[in-house]
């Protein structure tokens, strides 16, 4: 008998009630879920009401409904019933169940993290802090400093991965795509409305009967290439973001880039679009901003519309940004800026004792030639240091504010 007990009490567990409301025309479900007046009515207790007639509480309580349905049936043949229906659902299972199962609840978190990363790096860019267990002038050395990030040289042949041995380098982009446009007008072409026959060379028959057959329509497109673009380069896109589009993109994130007729998959990386030979690298595609991106893709001349997708957990794709094909140039020079900050524990005219930059003395020495600038838009460099746990004596152009903070910034180049 417990047996048998526990095996009813587990089917009753299993098996959800259901829940009937009468709630007005138009109702839906969540809204009904705020109204109380429900009765609960389960299956099996409905298939043994005929076989219990020794309960007489039973009795009663089947006379009441009766003569409470009596009195409902005359109430809606009086008309008391319109406007009113009634909604019947599982216990449990509710829109807002519904609604947390559908969730991913995981790449909520992943997208709050990373707009808390925006937006940290919005409000202090590229700050860092000053490692401690480490000397700076080894945890840093491939960073070096720049008298004028404008007007200072860089040597773009220093340094390159072993990638840009097999991309193409242009020696002006700009005037082979002018005269290569220039040149593709000048070609006869197919006039339209009429009919042509393609023989394709170099292709098995039995591969062309698979491509046919795997195709869902007829049609296919042709196109012909440029000169040049069956090579591979370092392809840089303008791009801005899509207004539905919120949450911030970083670099070297999975995107799918429509570039003109080819698409691809890549993880580009992005830069600050402005005029110059030195371009900032972004860490962040902020919302409502422009950037250029950087990405290994075959060779292609604009102008060329470029649109940005970003795949999304239900194997969808939603498209982030949209912009035009700049340049196909290896040689853009896009460098990481890091910000060593300290502030000033002692205030005199124009000299100033700066702590928390560093943390020994080897590291002020070595920093020494590097020019040193505030975030109120003054201007310095480091004297000499004072005793061994960082603490250093500074001139700058104008007496300091108190509440001033020193930068000491450093630039690394970055590549795709």
């Amino acid at each position: 008998m417990e047996e048998e007990s526990e095996d009813v009490t587990e089917e009753a567990r299993e098996k959800p009630k259901k829940l009937i409301k009468r709630v007005p025309v138009g109702m839906n479900s969540y809204t009904a879920a705020w109204i109380p007046d429900v009765e609960e009515v389960d299956d099996e207790d409905e298939s043994e009401e005929g076989s219990s007639d020794d309960d007489d509480d039973f009795m009663s309580c089947a006379s009441e409904v009766d003569s409470n349905a009596e009195m409902e049936d005359e109430g809606s043949q009086n008309g008391d019933d319109e406007g009113y229906q009634e909604i019947t659902e599982e216990e449990g299972v509710s829109d807002v169940a519904k609604y947390d199962n559908e969730m991913d609840f995981e790449e909520e978190k992943r997208s709050l993290e990373k707009m808390k990363a925006a937006r940290t790096d919005k409000l202090w860019p590229d700050e860092i802090d000053t490692p401690q267990d480490i000397p700076v002038r080894l945890r840093y050395q491939k960073y070096r400093g720049l008298e004028s990030f404008r007007t200072s040289p860089w040597d773009t042949e220093k340094n390159l991965p072993s990638d840009y041995s097999r991309i193409y380098n242009f020696e002006n982009f700009r005037n082979r795509a002018r005269f290569e446009l220039k040149e593709a007008e000048n070609v006869l072409g197919v006039p339209a409305g009429l009919y042509v026959t393609v023989h394709i060379k170099g292709v098995q028959q039995s591969l062309w009967e698979a491509f046919s057959s795997a195709q869902d329509h007829e049609n296919f497109i042709l196109y012909g290439l440029l000169p040049h673009e069956h090579k591979m380069s370092l392809v840089n896109c303008v791009l801005r973001r899509t207004p539905e589009s919120e949450i911030p993109i970083e670099s070297k994130e999975r995107l799918i880039i429509q570039c003109g007729y080819r698409r691809f998959i890549t993880n580009p990386i992005f830069s600050e679009h402005t005029h110059g030979n030195k371009f900032k690298f972004e860490k962040f595609f902020q919302p409502n901003e422009i950037v250029v991106a950087s990405f290994y893709a075959p060779i292609q001349y604009p102008p060329a519309t470029v649109m940005c997708f970003r795949p999304n957990p239900d194997s969808s794709v939603s498209l982030v940004a949209a912009g035009s094909l700049l340049t196909c140039d290896p040689n853009r020079v896009v460098l990481k800026r890091i910000r060593l900050s300290g502030h000033p524990l002692k205030i005199y005219k124009d000299f100033a004792v700066i702590r928390f930059m560093f943390f020994n003395c080897e590291d002020v020495n070595y920093y020494k030639p590097i020019k040193l600038r505030t975030k109120c838009g003054r201007m310095g460099h480091i004297r000499e240091s004072l005793g061994t746990h960082g603490h250093m004596k500074c001139r700058f152009d104008g007496q300091l504010k108190s509440y001033d903070t020193v930068y000491l910034q450093l630039y690394k180049r970055i590549f795709f």
